[in-house]
């Protein structure tokens, strides 16, 4: 293997590119995982309602995570096969607590659990309202409700949850992104768009009234194009959205499958940019809209990540993943989707940047086309397998034989 490294670093050096620096950097970029996808978005809350807003993930793998101590247990495993320290994203129906507080009654006690656990892990903590799968969400309206009576039930609910944020950031010592995702929206056409918009702004303004150490948490808001039962309208669209995060100074998430699928994230991610300070990913693949398919090294991925690099968005740019599927192992989804976000990284740092940017400047197309072509054949696979050998986590077959082992491990809960 090594001698395999040796000769692709010779390579990448004829065409100007440090392997060596590419591995270093890829090295600090963390990847927030998302902890939904080990039991298939169930939490651990009893259910008084429907999950609402399109959310739902289809089959039944054997190994569903069914309290927090599988899922963390799971995780673990995911984790040992990744390389590099990454991040957990919870939502707040993933409490670990004897307790049974509803969602406006949530504290900090309710999630210490998870907070020691990744003290011990190494990892950081992100944070998630949770707005769906409650009796308070049957009718795909929160935020945005006309009952003044459930707008405050979910406002106390996100203000709640903005608080736990703070204090985990405080105590793991890194910033949680609190990202804020409704339901909201209307299954069929609605007569009055305003008012359910200025209601949801007003809540936010309510909801995001206090402030917080951006040491400890950071707001972010996040749009979607439409739900199941939300097809004709959803009150937090992109374009709401924007303008709230420009407006109230929050980051902006852009979720790869809450878009239709002919647009391209990786273009609207310069344009925002000179917006919005920071910004946050969702990572997933939109087979037919939002269907949240375990992300591929496919042309949508590899776009994004060079245009991060390209762009100098690294730094501004919280990379988190957003996909469940209960048809394959979750910790095997777990590993190959977050594996994935890492190679399509460290491709793009492996590109002749400034040669490309260079031929471009000049409006030398002939050479922009023949360098991106030709650079698809460069040895990306040693780097890579290099930069796991360092991180003690195997590769090809090694890595299958582990995945498969554990799945058989998990295979008998029921």
């Amino acid at each position: 293997m090594k001698n395999s490294y040796n000769a692709a670093r010779e390579v990448f050096a004829g065409w100007g590119v440090d392997t060596e620096a590419a591995i270093s950097a890829l090295a600090t970029i963390p990847i927030s995982m998302h902890c939904w996808q080990g039991d298939d978005v169930v939490g651990f809350e009893k259910k008084s309602g429907t999950s609402g807003g399109g959310i739902q993930a289809t089959g039944n793998h054997p190994g569903r995570a069914r309290n927090p101590d599988e899922l963390r247990a799971d995780l673990e495993f995911a984790y040992s096969k990744i390389p590099g320290k990454h991040r957990l994203n919870l939502h707040a129906f993933y409490l670990d607590t004897d307790e049974r507080p509803d969602r406006d009654a949530i504290e900090y006690r309710h999630y210490a659990p998870w907070v020691d656990w990744a003290k011990e892990q190494g990892l950081g903590l992100d944070f998630n309202p949770t707005f769906f799968a409650h009796a308070k969400a049957d009718d795909n309206l929160t935020l945005s409700h006309p009952d003044a009576g459930i707008r405050a039930f979910w406002i106390e609910h996100g203000q709640r949850t903005r608080e736990i944020a703070a204090r985990i950031g405080e105590a793991l010592g890194s910033p949680a992104v609190n990202n804020i995702w409704v339901p909201d929206g209307y299954k069929d056409n609605p007569v009055d768009r305003m008012a359910a918009r200025r209601r949801l702004e007003a809540s936010l303004d309510t909801m995001l009234a206090e402030k917080h150490d951006k040491a400890h948490m950071l707001d972010a808001v996040e749009s979607k194009l439409f739900g199941i039962g939300v097809e004709a309208c959803t009150v937090g669209s992109h374009e709401f959205y924007m303008g709230y995060a420009i407006k109230r100074k929050t980051l902006l998430c852009l979720d790869m499958g809450h878009f239709h699928p002919t647009e391209n994230i990786a273009d609207k991610l310069s344009s925002v940019a000179l917006s919005v300070d920071e910004l946050l990913l969702h990572v997933s693949r939109p087979m037919r809209w939002d269907s949240d398919h375990v992300i591929l090294q496919d042309d949508s991925i590899l776009q994004m990540a060079q245009e991060l690099v390209f762009g100098g968005l690294l730094a501004r740019t919280h990379i988190g993943l957003d996909f469940f599927d209960a048809t394959i192992s979750r910790t095997a989804a777990w590993v190959i989707g977050t594996r994935n976000m890492q190679k399509a990284l460290l491709r793009a740092l492996l590109l002749p940047q400034e040669k490309l940017k260079r031929v471009e400047e000049n409006l030398d197309w002939t050479s922009r086309l023949l360098l991106t072509e030709e650079a698809r054949d460069l040895p990306f696979a040693a780097v890579w397998e290099e930069f796991c050998a360092r991180n003690g986590v195997p590769t090809g077959l090694g890595l299958i034989a582990d995945l498969d082992t554990y799945q058989a491990s998990v295979a008998g809960r029921i």
